[in-house]
């Protein structure tokens, strides 16, 4: 029974059919386990698993008039099997078997989700490795600050997915438990060695304490996973929609063949894909916060989080698979204008190399910080407000001319220096 469903799509896994399934699974387990302890013949619980089935139509049809679900799907259950049908849900509490089914649905989740960042992972590590060595303009507060290489963009995207991962591998762990431990978790109408072998079958961790409830600690662990997730596809989404501006123009997010980006204005390529991304992350957070304030319940349990986890928990899951494969089509189709982002490395007319010349200049010339920093600010502000060219000011510039050799002023405007340790950057996650 472990991870059966970790091929399967995450709307098929929380569909209502398929809760029920899990619970049924809990159940069958339960019984087992009893049959095992002697506490359930042997011919029982052959009739049991032979004829323990239900439809969602009949459990329905029953808590209309029960008003109470467990004990709509126990009698739908157990009304197929017939006499026998009573030692179904033998020493156990509404939670035992919700709480033990929703720890396997979660981890199947999270199976799905982990591998759909792997493959968004895959393609970002194959487009750092790409773009290793292609100089690009690295920008801070939105303004050109220093060339960077645009492999090492990606490659910071993909060492935070794989901390994602680590958290998302973690929340999984932690979630994987099961409890079938009664009303309070005192095991009062079972035992412990029951709840154990019950999660063995689930391939589940027994809780080493509980009350009536898996703590929601456990939950919000996942969800807050799923939200830093969210949020590092955010960010990849947003330097996308960046990159793809007017002003801007180095990368593309794919944009088919027939697709309209305006009604009004024909000329339109908006990057309505990595915008999508940007406003879901948004709701993963929201189901974060109201996991996390799921924690604190009245004493043993009361239910005031039960109602919210059946609509956060498949929407979470759902939405945290889409972005990902939405991503991972995004970048696979993405197209990189490489001249482009050559050209914005000099858009600033060589004002990003203003850090080396007053390195240069305080190290060769022995300036104080004061007397270079002046030096270099004013002929960047004449750049600035003029568009001549850096190098040619600083070339022009009496207090340089005859100090400093202007080979060695011209060799501070090359690119080469910026990226020279790219390659050990890259060996702290790709061997050769």
């Amino acid at each position: 029974m472990i991870d059966r469903y970790s091929e399967r799509d995450i709307a098929a896994l929380w569909d209502e059919y398929n809760r029920l399934k899990v619970m049924l699974d809990v159940e069958l387990a339960v019984c087992q386990a009893w049959c095992e302890q002697g506490r359930i013949p042997e011919e029982a619980l052959e009739d049991i698993m032979a004829n323990a089935h239900f439809t969602v139509e009949r459990v329905q049809e029953i808590e209309k008039r029960t008003q109470h679900d467990v004990v709509a799907f126990v009698s739908a259950v157990a009304e197929n099997i017939g006499a026998n049908g009573r030692y179904l849900h033998l020493g156990m509490t509404s939670s035992d078997i919700l709480d033990t089914a929703s720890s396997v649905m979660l981890r199947d989740s999270l199976n799905i989700i982990i591998t759909a960042l792997d493959e968004l992972d895959a393609v970002v590590a194959e487009l750092a490795l790409k773009y290793k060595y292609l100089p690009a303009i690295g920008r801070t507060h939105g303004i050109h600050a220093e060339p960077i290489s645009l492999g090492l963009r990606f490659l910071n995207w993909h060492a935070e997915l794989l901390r994602d991962r680590g958290r998302l591998e973690y929340a999984k762990k932690d979630v994987s438990a099961g409890k079938i431990s009664g009303a309070v978790g005192t095991y009062a109408m079972c035992n412990p060695e029951l709840e154990a072998r019950v999660c063995e079958i689930l391939g589940l961790e027994p809780a080493k304490v509980s009350n009536q409830i898996l703590q929601r600690d456990r939950h919000a662990g996942v969800l807050n996973a799923l939200a830093i997730m969210g949020g590092t596809l955010e960010r990849m989404a947003l330097e996308v929609r960046n990159l793809q501006r007017t002003e801007v123009r180095e990368a593309f997010e794919p944009f088919g063949q027939g697709q309209k980006g305006s009604s009004a204005m024909p000329h339109k390529r908006n990057p309505i894909k990595c915008e999508r991304i940007c406003g879901m992350s948004r709701l993963l957070r929201g189901y974060a916060l109201t996991g996390m304030e799921n924690i604190a319940l009245w004493h043993e349990r009361d239910i005031s989080h039960s109602s919210t986890e059946r609509v956060i928990w498949p929407d979470a899951f759902n939405i945290a698979a889409f972005m990902l494969r939405s991503m991972t089509k995004i970048l696979k189709g993405l197209t990189v204008d490489e001249s482009r982002v050559r050209h914005n490395v000099n858009q600033t007319n060589g004002l990003v190399y203003s850090q080396r010349v007053l390195t240069f200049l305080l190290d060769e010339l022995k300036l104080s910080r004061e007397d270079a920093y002046a030096i270099v600010q004013e002929n960047a502000m004449k750049t600035a407000s003029s568009g001549v060219s850096f190098l040619d000011l600083l070339l022009s510039d009496e207090r340089l001319k005859d100090v400093v050799d202007p080979e060695n002023l011209k060799k501070l405007f090359e690119n080469d220096f910026y990226l020279r340790y790219v390659d050990e950057i890259f060996a702290r996650f790709f061997e050769e």
